[in-house]
């Protein structure tokens, strides 16, 4: 009787386990593939092109209010500042050197030859693979009628000078808000994310919880995927072309909260980016969202270890950011000179 009775709630427990496996949905049924269509749908649906004013060449950079800076100086507590920047590498390998060498000369005198002074001459591609760089309005573009329009509906007219509209110079001079780090690693429990791994809104909303935050209005989301501590074990990859980062899905749920900067420490789409179809947005749909449709702002290859530890030693992962903008005129970027102050 026993041994019946027992393997009577064997079979039970089996039936519900295998039940249950079929009732739950599958990964690919929770996040299906965005396809470029919808990339394009929301080009329009997601806009934020009028939103400051037809002539507006700051973008979601105007969200970051008075009493969203007073409010951000509360933060610090400790005061304690890490760098949230990488400069590009001096030396060559498969994630830099994109556009030119980074070279560090000696000025020297042109009589003798010999170095003279303290003086040096520093020249680096600003969109180089290993280079915190903040990208201005004009990086991306959308395609209206054979005409090539950034945020706001500006010409992308370019030249030998730089950016006619959207440049870095006309941005403002720096950023002064509340950062947010998303430490995904952390929330997955992991040293890092393997390149290709997509990052969705439900594990931004988990990381909300985890940490205790509410991202919001005028607030600059920093993610962190790992990359910089991959690399330190086990060497450049082409973090361009493989990385982990933001699913095109994200998009509508960075809309929503009204955030005016976004930043990751690879490339910020993930890599490759999954959107089914062939069209310009393709490749990078949260570049071309971002930028050109909501006028915020993107922050390649920031450097969130430093931030990352003492994040984690505190449980606090807010804090002051500030940013300087290297305002070259006409310039598609600024050098991401980004401090986190706890």
């Amino acid at each position: 009787m026993r041994k019946r009775f027992a393997f009577a709630i064997v079979i039970f427990l089996a039936v519900l386990v295998f039940a249950a496996g079929q009732s739950q949905p599958s990964p690919a049924s929770l996040h299906p593939p965005v396809t470029i269509e919808q990339v394009n749908r929301w080009e329009t649906e997601l806009s934020n092109w009028g939103r400051w004013g037809k002539d507006d060449e700051r973008g979601a950079l105007n969200l970051v209010t008075p009493q969203k800076q007073v409010a951000a100086a509360r933060l610090v507590k400790d005061g304690v500042t890490v760098s949230l920047a990488h400069f590009a590498d001096l030396e060559k390998a498969v994630d830099n050197f994109n556009f030119g060498p980074t070279k560090h000369e000696m000025f020297h005198d042109p009589a003798t030859g010999k170095v003279r002074g303290a003086l040096d001459i520093i020249s680096f591609g600003i969109h180089d693979g290993t280079n915190s760089h903040l990208d201005a309005l004009c990086h991306y573009a959308l395609r209206r009628d054979g005409r090539a329009l950034v945020f706001n509906g500006h010409p992308q007219d370019l030249d030998e000078a730089g950016c006619k509209a959207n440049g870095i110079d006309r941005m403002g001079p720096g950023i002064f808000t509340r950062g947010i780090l998303v430490d995904m690693p952390l929330l997955k429990g992991v040293p890092y994310l393997e390149p290709g791994t997509p990052i969705y809104a439900s594990d931004l909303e988990a990381w909300e919880k985890f940490a205790g935050v509410k991202i919001a209005s005028g607030d600059a989301l920093l993610i962190r995927t790992g990359r910089w501590a991959r690399r330190a074990k086990l060497g450049p990859w082409n973090a361009a072309r493989e990385a982990a980062g933001l699913d095109a899905s994200v998009m509508p749920w960075i809309k929503q909260r009204d955030i005016v900067l976004l930043g990751g420490d690879g490339v910020n789409d993930v890599q490759p980016s999954g959107v089914v179809g062939v069209g310009d947005a393709a490749g990078r749909p949260v570049h071309t969202l971002a930028i050109a449709v909501l006028g915020v702002s993107l922050v390649d290859n920031a450097y969130l270890e430093d931030a990352a530890r003492e994040a984690s030693a505190r449980k606090r992962w807010e804090f002051l950011m500030t940013v300087q903008f290297t305002r070259i005129p006409g310039g598609t970027a600024s050098s991401f000179n980004a401090l986190a102050t706890f």
